[in-house]
């Protein structure tokens, strides 16, 4: 698309929920055209994200009193599209992300402030018709919001686990792109549509796991139901995901009736042994208060993993909470998307078009695959502000109480934890 000086203020705002939210961040590329005509085009594509964060605390045996650290990348390249005919076109991006993370590296170990990394990030060319799209290579790929696959954003770096060391940004999930994929895209955005899929994961965080599957989806005015079904086909020293099958069924839209908001998603999944099978699910239900000042949103939420499932690619989608739950338990502490039941309440409200403010409480309680260290209470306090066309800030700090503690978990001490993104539209 064209660069717009004029660009809707609102859409930066949205921007900013999308970006600065967790470490899966998918903020959409900004985009200059550099050429068009004939039924061509060619756009330079930038994105650029910088944070800054502080714990007081430390978890899974990283040494000393607290982190400080900082992380940033930088994404560029080429996309373009090619007209065959009025309905038919071509398609295809390049492009590359640098990374690194600088200071004590993060809270929980997994990067050491030493990263740095240049590489290439999509890479992928398509066909697409009014009702098809055909596309091969390196590319970001999600179902949903992001319950079980938003991407391959799991970022770790020189910490706890250096083999599997993609450049740190552990928390801005700099790398997104599934190494090699295959992705049918059928139907249009009204009614039934759907996806088959072929995912290559290059990732040793993740096992470097081939997944295939099929989802559907009907959407209508009031809400959009679906299913998915995912199996693993391969996996490295993993016995669990290769032939893993997860199925999954959702619903997430007002039902009819404006201001409400509903989410919900159930998934079933079997590895193989029978001793293993596991479902995890989640049901939400929020309001709009559309004629108050500042317009607030209250947000319930109840999930609930049990013991041994795998959330797979699970990553943020639509806002803070989503799918990192509590930005110190879910990046830092546990329980990291594994067993546990989770209570959340969230309430955002919107003083100006230019600015959001929002609170976001969570309890963990019932969590096996870390042990009680991962139960206890976060509560977070953040912005998302729209400083001018160019500049986005989302500020955010929080109070973590664990109820206990083990070898995982270092203390039963409060942790006061800040962060700030900046996102830098060019």
């Amino acid at each position: 698309m064209k660069k717009s000086n004029d660009r809707n203020v609102s859409g930066y705002l949205l921007t900013a929920a999308v970006a600065a939210a967790t470490a899966a961040m998918a903020m959409p590329v900004q985009a200059y055209n550099l050429y068009s005509e004939n039924g061509s085009e060619l756009n330079l594509d930038i994105e650029a994200v910088v944070g800054t964060f502080s714990s007081d605390e430390n978890y899974f045996g990283k040494t000393g009193d607290g982190s400080s650290w900082q992380e940033g990348y930088l994404k560029a390249g080429l996309s373009g599209s090619h007209a065959l005919s009025e309905l038919n076109s071509v398609y295809g991006g390049l492009n590359f992300v640098s990374s690194g993370t600088w200071g004590d590296g993060d809270a929980g170990g997994n990067t050491d402030g030493s990263e740095r990394r240049t590489a290439v990030e999509d890479a992928y060319v398509g066909f697409r018709t009014d009702m098809l799209d055909l596309s091969f290579g390196r590319q970001n790929f999600s179902i949903g919001d992001g319950f079980l696959i938003n991407g391959d954003a799991l970022n770790l770096g020189e910490g706890v686990f250096p083999d599997s060391n993609r450049g740190g940004a552990y928390w801005l999930a700099a790398r997104k792109a599934f190494n090699q994929t295959a992705i049918a895209r059928i139907g249009g955005e009204d009614g039934l549509r759907g996806d088959l899929f072929y995912l290559e994961s290059d990732n040793k965080a993740q096992s470097e796991v081939e997944l295939g599957g099929a989802n559907i989806e009907y959407v209508t005015e009031t809400g959009t139901f679906g299913a998915t079904y995912i199996k693993g086909l391969d996996a490295v020293d993993n016995a669990k995901r290769d032939g893993q099958k997860t199925v999954s069924v959702r619903f997430q839209g007002n039902a009819g009736v404006e201001n409400l908001f509903l989410s919900a998603e159930y998934a079933d999944q079997s590895q193989g042994d029978s001793s293993d099978d596991a479902n995890a699910w989640y049901a939400e239900a929020g309001w709009t208060f559309s004629d108050v000042a500042w317009t607030p949103q209250l947000t319930y939420r109840y999930t609930k993993y049990e013991e041994n499932f795998d959330s797979l690619f699970f990553g943020f989608n639509r806002g803070y909470g989503t799918w990192f739950q509590g930005e110190v338990a879910a990046n830092y502490a546990g329980p990291f998307g594994s067993s546990a039941s989770i209570q959340h309440v969230a309430l955002k409200a919107s003083p100006t078009e230019m600015l959001s403010v929002g609170a976001l409480y969570f309890d963990f309680s019932d969590s096996t695959t870390f042990g009680a260290n991962s139960e206890g209470q976060e509560l977070d306090l953040y912005a998302e502000w729209v400083v001018n066309e160019h500049l986005i800030i989302s500020p955010l700090i929080g109070v973590y109480s664990p109820d206990s503690s083990n070898q995982t978990q270092n203390t039963t001490s409060d942790n006061f934890y800040a962060q700030v993104i900046a996102i830098v539209p060019f």
